[in-house]
């Protein structure tokens, strides 16, 4: 009998959302077990097979000293290792800690601190450890996840868009919310996966699947300032579920330049 890959589901710092968007895949799910020995995936069984992994999928951000070296570990059990979801490619929500003062969080929060082992920073895997592909969302799209799935079965690059959210909005038919009703969204600077959801329910796109190759940040900010948003505003648009990422960090710093925010 032939060798099956062995696939392995890793959690880090996240809500589960990305990893049961594999649980979600229902029909799909049978065709992918009888593809694939799904070796390590402790949030459908306790059953572990030991590495190691053909295929890694990771969920989650680096957020306490112990991620950052099971991390490596996983990493070197795996052939080919990819991320899933906004937590694992730009650190999450949780990333907002990295524009604070953890520590003084920690003094507030905790009655004893010192027992909290906690980094300053929550960052994506890829600054930890090499990553072979990123797959956006919070949460992923279960068609994505699939087709990358599939992709590494067949030994190609998956095939996925690249393109903002503005192009999935026309191929829907969407109104734009922007020249419609004035509305702020991310849509022209945030990449194409959830299926233009928000602005289908006329509103804005909250930029869940992170910036689009070359988005043009500098552009939507001078737009939404067009339509009354204040400096701190832009900057706590950005500053969501992909504040990490580079081109939307960016973005939140240069609005935070701007007279009157903080």
């Amino acid at each position: 009998m032939a060798h099956r890959p062995r696939l392995a589901v890793w959690k880090f710092a996240s809500c589960d959302g990305c990893q049961l968007t594999l649980l979600d895949c229902e029909d799909e799910l049978l065709a992918i077990a009888g593809a694939v020995d799904i070796a390590n995936f402790r949030e459908a069984s306790s059953a572990i097979v030991e590495g190691p992994y053909d295929l890694s999928l990771v969920e989650g951000s680096i957020t306490t000293p112990d991620d950052a070296a099971r991390i490596r570990e996983v990493r070197a059990q795996s052939r080919t290792l990819v991320t899933i979801g906004a937590c694992a490619t730009a650190g999450g929500i949780q990333a907002l800690r990295n524009f604070g003062d953890v520590a003084e969080f920690q003094q507030v929060v905790y009655a004893r601190p010192d027992f909290v082992a906690t980094l300053a920073t929550s960052t994506a895997i890829r600054d930890h450890v090499p990553v072979d592909f990123e797959l956006r969302g919070c949460p992923i799209n279960k068609a994505q996840l699939l087709e990358v799935i599939s992709a590494y079965l067949t030994r190609r690059a998956p095939n996925l868009p690249t393109e903002s959210v503005c192009i999935e909005c026309k191929r829907r038919g969407n109104v734009c919310v922007v020249v419609a009703h004035g509305t702020p969204c991310l849509g022209p600077v945030t990449q194409t996966g959830c299926g233009a959801i928000c602005p289908a329910y006329h509103r804005g796109c909250y930029g869940c699947f992170g910036p689009m190759d070359s988005p043009n940040t500098e552009a939507l900010t001078e737009s939404l300032h067009v339509h009354g948003m204040a400096p701190v505003d832009v900057r706590r648009v950005f500053r969501t579920y992909n504040a990490g990422a580079p081109a939307f960090h960016a973005a939140a710093e240069a609005a935070g330049h701007e007279e009157g925010a903080p």
